[in-house]
């Protein structure tokens, strides 16, 4: 917080040295050179007594020492000099909490995040202080705040870390608050309503309370907006998974064999050309760590694969497979290899879902789609859509082994299907390049 812009005021060749004192002032100190610190301070201080980044600087040391009246009225000087440098307001505010003067220590917070309403110690102190005020809740509200301006998986400066451990702590505390209170007011309501959960209620309050986080569609092709944004999908609204699951042992039997007498026709999944910015799959292109058995490779039939497998066939006949031409239906064996993680990427476009009927499943593995994550547990499928970020792993000692399809988005009309499916395969021919590249 002492890394403060000069004020105007000063020539611009004092304001430099200024400053330049001040950083070997502060990196002496840091290397522990103390002496050397003081006097490089005792110089800039003569130099600059009344510069903004000057008394500041004095303000901190003060304050460490525990002289916080000297250091409040540093601070005060300082915010006098250039009232439109927020971290010169939050320091003050720092001064006048070890001061126990908490309204002024408000005002001065408020100060700050006017001027940088994302201004992390400013909002961390105004936790504090709404916390040691009696208002807990509202702390909560301010602490959340704060954690959004952190950026994903960044580490926290030294001087906050332990501050912003107490703040997750707090709306841990306040979410898990918030969610019983919800869940008694609800109680009555849906023993009204016949009783049990309901899916979307639930999914919106565990959003509400911070127990999701949010995952939208980002299809890396082809988007169609009106869709249902869900992760996984209800099962009762496919029922001819019914008849899938029923042939789940059969299907499980002809994979088997396919792994003891055609392992060759296994290919790499993930097989991209050279030169594609696609990153997340550095790893696994052209590796047979994730592989998959055809039958159907976008649109085109594998006679060879589907004649080991006619009870596969068969049961996929019963399914509403998405069939674009070039792109569609797309259906095989998905072989996962021992300790081997899929980064989490998304699909190509939502106008289709993806079905998974696990038939080999170790110990260990695991599957998440947005927010939700989920074991596989063999012979029982689920429907998700694969434009949400997803990710899947196995982490046990042997291959796990499922049966991949993609099916239509039951909520297009036929009419958007014919319209969609000429539009795909138009954009599939329209660059006169293979298909994977174009799309």
């Amino acid at each position: 917080m002492s890394d403060v812009n000069a004020a105007g005021g000063a020539p611009a060749a004092d304001n430099a040295t200024v400053l330049r004192l001040l950083q070997a002032a502060k990196s002496a100190g840091a290397a522990g050179r103390a002496t050397e610190a003081d006097q490089l301070l005792a110089r800039v201080a003569q130099l600059a007594p009344t510069h903004p980044a000057v008394l500041n600087e004095l303000g901190l040391q003060m304050l460490a020492r525990g002289e916080a009246g000297k250091a409040c009225e540093l601070f005060r000087r300082a915010t006098r000099a250039d009232p439109k440098h927020p971290n010169l307001w939050s320091n003050l505010a720092s001064s006048l909490h070890a001061l126990n003067q908490l309204p002024e220590e408000l005002d001065a917070i408020e100060r700050a995040l006017a001027l940088e309403p994302r201004h992390l110690a400013a909002l961390l102190q105004k936790g504090a202080l709404m916390e040691a005020t009696g208002d807990p809740r509202n702390a909560a509200r301010v602490y959340r705040n704060a954690l959004a301006t952190l950026a994903p998986g960044a580490t926290p400066p030294e001087t906050v870390a332990a501050v912003i451990e107490h703040a997750r702590a707090a709306v841990a505390q306040d979410e898990a608050a918030l969610a019983a209170a919800i869940e008694q007011r609800l109680a009555g309501i849906r023993a009204g309503h016949g009783g049990g959960h309901h899916r979307r209620v639930d999914h919106c309050i565990d959003l509400l309370i911070g127990k999701r986080a949010r995952f939208t569609p980002q299809p890396t092709f082809m988007y169609f907006p009106g869709l249902p944004a869900l992760e996984f999908y209800d099962r009762a609204d496919f029922p001819w998974l019914d008849a899938l699951e029923a042939a789940s042992d059969e299907i499980r039997s002809e994979l088997m064999q396919v792994l003891v007498a055609d392992r060759e026709g296994l290919e790499p999944y993930v097989a991209y050309p050279e030169g594609l910015p696609l990153n997340q799959w550095k790893e696994l292109n052209k590796s047979r760590r994730w592989s998959a058995y055809f039958l159907w490779n976008q649109a085109v039939p594998q006679p060879a694969h589907l004649a080991r497998c006619p009870r596969t066939a068969q049961a996929l006949g019963g399914a509403p497979q998405c069939d674009v031409a070039g792109r569609g239906p797309t259906a095989f064996f998905s072989i996962l290899e021992a300790h081997t993680r899929i980064p989490a990427h998304t699909g190509v476009t939502n106008i289709r879902l993806t079905v998974h009927l696990p038939l080999i499943v170790p110990p260990d593995c695991g599957f998440r789609v947005g927010s939700e994550t989920r074991e596989w547990v063999s012979g029982q499928a689920w429907v998700f859509d694969d434009t949400i970020e997803h990710e899947a792993w196995n982490e046990s000692d042997v291959p796990r082994g499922i049966l991949i399809f993609d099916i239509w988005n039951p909520f297009l009309t036929s009419a958007e299907r014919d319209l969609m499916r000429a539009a795909t395969e138009l954009v599939g021919t329209y660059y006169g390049v293979n298909s994977v590249e174009a799309l």
